[in-house]
């Protein structure tokens, strides 16, 4: 896949292929391991018949989310297209931190992979908010509030924000397409 598929938009996509009949996908790497999150849509030409396929294929690849709008794939491009990219680098801060600290770059390795695995799957069957969750680790005057100040002086948030921001926006470039005032494409 090249980076300029992916502001590829649905009439572009009719054109290039001579069909009215397009399911337009945004998939994400963990999809190469039957974990991976692929957004999509469809033209109105493609079927129930053809979209149930559509939703079966994309299965096989890990979770799936239909979206009506075809801005919708632009803006998943930035979050879950690109997602996994942001883990990872929060993840090797992490490692590269457990080795700064002591740990062999395999220990800590394997209990930043745990962590983070444990981690996401707890937030995904937990009923509670991520923030719920954090906060319950979190004791006043703890480690985990220290680390948690530290991460918000830091102004991760703002940061990781800013990021998702600049994916969508180089999408929209990508795409031919400008941002509205609105910020949207």
């Amino acid at each position: 896949r090249r980076s300029s598929d992916l502001g590829a938009t649905m009439e572009r996509l009719r054109r290039q292929l001579g069909t009215e009949r397009v399911v337009r996908v945004m998939p994400n790497t963990p999809a190469q391991i039957g974990h991976g999150m692929s957004v999509w849509t469809a033209t109105a030409a493609v079927d129930e018949r053809g979209r149930a396929k559509a939703r079966t294929i994309l299965e096989a690849l890990g979770e799936q989310e239909y979206v009506e709008h075809e801005e919708e794939i632009d803006m998943a491009t930035a979050l879950s297209g690109t997602g996994p990219a942001y883990v990872f680098l929060f993840m090797e801060a992490l490692i590269d931190a457990g080795v700064h600290m002591g740990f062999s770059r395999r220990v800590a390795a394997r209990l930043v992979h745990q962590t983070a695995l444990g981690a996401v799957e707890f937030a995904v069957e937990a009923p509670e908010h991520v923030a719920r969750l954090r906060n319950q680790v979190t004791s006043p005057g703890g480690t985990t509030a220290e680390a948690l100040y530290e991460l918000e002086k830091g102004r991760l948030r703002t940061v990781l924000s800013d990021a998702v921001w600049a994916a969508y926006r180089r999408t929209l470039e990508l795409g031919g397409r400008p941002l509205n005032r609105n910020g949207h494409g």
